[in-house]
């Protein structure tokens, strides 16, 4: 049953929310909604192991389709989608009140460090093939919203972080993905944290204790695992395992940035901004940070459930 419908278009180079209308939910569908480079891919790896119950690598990308990616043609993403017989589990990168909301539907929203996500993303944006560069440009041209090129990002982290750290209006024309939409689309799904349909999980808890995380969301999925098939999922959800398989994971990143899915998987590292920005960068963000994220919501982002306590029992 549909509980909530949109609220906002999101509409960028990559992204186009108005491509959820075409979605038919099926019972026990699974979305897992991120801000770019926040563990979506690792968390959708983690989604395919546990409900394939193999620690075979097998492809991600089309395997769990990225709806609101504008630049396959709807139609055929949700003919693809629709013609699925096992349990679906699909990628967003909206924020909640961007989606359509069902009932039956599971969602888990993965979340990071800010700063983390940012120096992720200088890197996913700067390593781009003339090929995704070029179609992602044509997408934004033919929107009315959009109407430019994608810019170019900035060499370094310093620089290219005075832009996605901007608040004037015109920052999403700058940016496919500035602080604005990072501190919005997290208070988006903070907001909804308590529903029972909905899952907060943190990419530092992940690095902490993958086995528990996993164990966690099969729990919120209701799938049950055999105790001797655990120790090889878990290894296959591991850094080291993506990367080594990314090729048969991530075929068509080979298309969409240079080294191909050596690029996209890159370090999985946290607190690289440590030495990329400046004190004054660093002070910037924590300002930010504070006038658009409420106390418990900017402790748990920056530390995770384990450290920082279960989203669901933190106030607002």
């Amino acid at each position: 049953m549909l509980v909530s419908t949109p609220k906002k278009e999101v509409r960028s180079w990559t992204t186009d929310s108005r491509r959820w209308a075409h979605y038919k939910p099926r019972e026990g569908d699974i979305v897992i909604a991120t801000a770019p480079k926040c563990g979506t891919t690792w968390t959708q790896q983690i989604a395919s192991l546990l409900v394939f119950q193999s620690p075979e690598p097998k492809e991600i990308q089309n395997t769990s389709p990225w709806i609101d990616f504008r630049l396959p043609p709807v139609d055929a993403v949700m003919a693809f989608i629709d013609a699925q017989t096992h349990r679906r589990f699909i990628k967003s990168h909206l924020p909640f009140d961007a989606m359509p909301i069902y009932d039956e539907v599971q969602y888990i929203h993965v979340a990071r460090d800010g700063r983390d996500a940012f120096m992720s993303w200088h890197n996913h944006t700067s390593n781009y093939s003339p090929f995704a560069r070029d179609n992602q440009s044509l997408a934004g041209m033919a929107d009315e919203t959009v109407a430019r090129p994608l810019p170019a990002p900035h060499a370094t982290p310093h620089a290219h972080f005075q832009v996605w750290i901007d608040e004037s209006p015109d920052v999403r024309l700058r940016d496919d993905s500035p602080a604005s939409n990072f501190f919005a689309l997290e208070r988006s799904w903070w907001a909804e944290r308590k529903r029972p349909n909905v899952l907060l999980v943190h990419y530092n808890d992940m690095k902490a204790d993958l086995g528990g995380e996993m164990r966690r969301i099969a729990s919120f999925l209701d799938i049950q695992i055999s105790e001797d098939l655990w120790p090889r999922l878990i290894a296959a959800a591991s850094f080291e395992f993506m990367r080594e398989n990314g090729a048969t994971l991530m075929p068509r990143a080979a298309t969409s940035w240079d080294k191909g899915h050596e690029r996209f998987i890159n370090k999985g590292t946290n607190e690289r901004w440590r030495s990329a920005l400046t004190p004054e960068d660093i002070a910037r963000y924590a300002g930010r940070a504070a006038c658009e994220l409420s106390p418990p919501l900017s402790s748990w982002l920056e530390q995770g459930r384990l450290k920082a306590g279960d989203p669901k029992e933190m106030g607002d």
